[in-house]
């Protein structure tokens, strides 16, 4: 007996749509790559990172999303490891998604960097945008920028030139320990600590530049012994997440009371290992103000906000908030997904942040121009603090975006 036509025909588009069905979602959202540690020891960082992307599309969507779409954070976990992190790369590229963030080390910057550069030259019909939220290392956007690549953090040099100023300013401090991350980023960190010093407070005598290895010191306390052997009254350290927390702790129980200036010594764990000892002592450089004592309206109600659907975690990096907006403003303006033309409205572009900062994405390298903030940990005045410690950041000190600048060393080639 023939099944009517009009029935096998219903079974026929039912079994397309069915198999269609796992490649439906591109053409419903707007799928956005995050790529960092999802596992490991490092978890802690790209966890809440990966909370506050969620939280930050989460606002765009309820805005009305972006062309029509929502917006949608599809997390990879690459084990804060370059060769994991290409393996992950690739993921991104066969589902289809056209830009992806990264953050949490300068090495596995590099490597997805590279990659998605040798994509693009090679598939000029299916290319990726790469927007690193995190990775300072500065050869990212010097001599080894490219067209597909965005940073929305100050990078290393950056940072280090508002830092040595500080250091400069304070006569008392004549023997530094640098001590960091044996990879491109910890290198960048103490290259420049050296040469800037070196230029600004000759008089400065550095007693130990010291490398570890990532991510697989346990105990640090021998570290510190080296530091209080050095006779150094302040340690510049470049380290972060579970290895700001060793160092922290190990740092307490010695008894080591010099200040410490640092790049992420703040939040995921950080805050609360470091606690009492660290009042007035350890001051963090960053790209956003910190919270205490006030806090601008709007960069207070999003952190409240977030408090209260993540009580374990923080808004410590706001540049995602910023990084995933003007990705939102470049699509808009472009008028779609197309990486070649989101590239381009991105080129120049400004933003107003959620503190009130004006940034700008500098054409010749993609390097995000902006004020550069230092501050000090304290219990005083505390507003928004971390990891729920009752210890947070305040403000010390304000670099203005003209003087936080630095020259360009790109040599881009852009695409025809």
């Amino acid at each position: 007996m023939h099944k009517p036509k009009k029935l096998v025909a219903g079974v026929l588009v039912l079994a397309v749509v069915a198999w269609l069905a796992p490649g439906a979602t591109p053409a419903e959202t707007i799928r956005i790559g995050y790529v960092d540690p999802l596992s490991g020891p490092f978890a802690a960082t790209g966890e809440n990172g990966l909370n506050q992307f969620r939280f930050a599309a989460d606002r765009i969507n309820k805005g009305g999303g972006v062309l029509g779409k929502q917006l949608e954070i599809v997390p990879f976990d690459n084990k804060v490891s370059p060769q994991e992190s290409l393996i992950q790369l690739k993921k991104v590229i066969s589902d289809g998604i056209p830009f992806v963030f990264q953050g949490n080390s300068s090495g596995v910057a590099h490597a997805i960097s590279d990659a998605v550069l040798k994509h693009n030259e090679r598939n000029p019909g299916n290319r990726v945008l790469y927007l690193n939220y995190s990775a300072v290392d500065p050869a990212l956007t010097n001599e080894k920028c490219h067209y597909w690549h965005f940073r929305f953090d100050a990078h290393a040099d950056m940072k280090m030139a508002a830092l040595t100023d500080v250091i400069k300013a304070n006569a008392k401090l004549k023997k530094i320990y640098v001590i960091g991350q044996d990879y491109s980023f910890g290198k960048a960190v103490a290259e420049a600590a050296v040469s800037m010093l070196g230029k600004k407070r000759p008089d400065i005598q550095i007693v130990g530049n010291e490398l570890h290895p990532i991510g697989k010191v346990k105990d640090f306390s021998p570290y510190v012994q080296k530091i209080i052997a050095s006779g150094a009254d302040a340690v510049i350290t470049g380290n972060w997440g579970a290895d700001m927390i060793s160092l922290a702790k190990a740092a307490n129980e010695a008894g080591l009371k010099v200040p410490f200036y640092t790049y992420y010594a703040a939040s995921d764990g950080v805050t609360a290992a470091i606690g009492a000892a660290g009042v007035d002592r350890i001051r963090l450089v960053h790209e956003s103000p910190a919270g205490n004592p006030t806090a601008p309206k709007a960069a207070a109600e999003y952190y409240t906000a977030y408090k209260k659907l993540h009580p374990n975690n923080d808004i410590n990096q706001p540049r995602i908030h910023t990084g995933l907006n003007m990705l939102a403003l470049a699509m808009k303006k472009a008028g779609t997904t197309d990486v070649d033309k989101v590239a381009a409205a991105l080129e120049g572009m400004e933003w107003t942040t959620l503190n009130g900062d004006q940034v700008v994405m500098r054409k010749d390298d993609h390097q995000l121009l902006m004020p550069i903030y230092i501050s000090v940990h304290t219990n005083k005045n505390i507003i928004f603090d971390f990891d729920n410690s009752g210890f947070g950041l305040a403000n010390e000190v304000r670099v203005e975006r003209e003087k936080a600048t630095l020259p360009a060393a790109c040599k881009m080639d852009r695409p025809s």
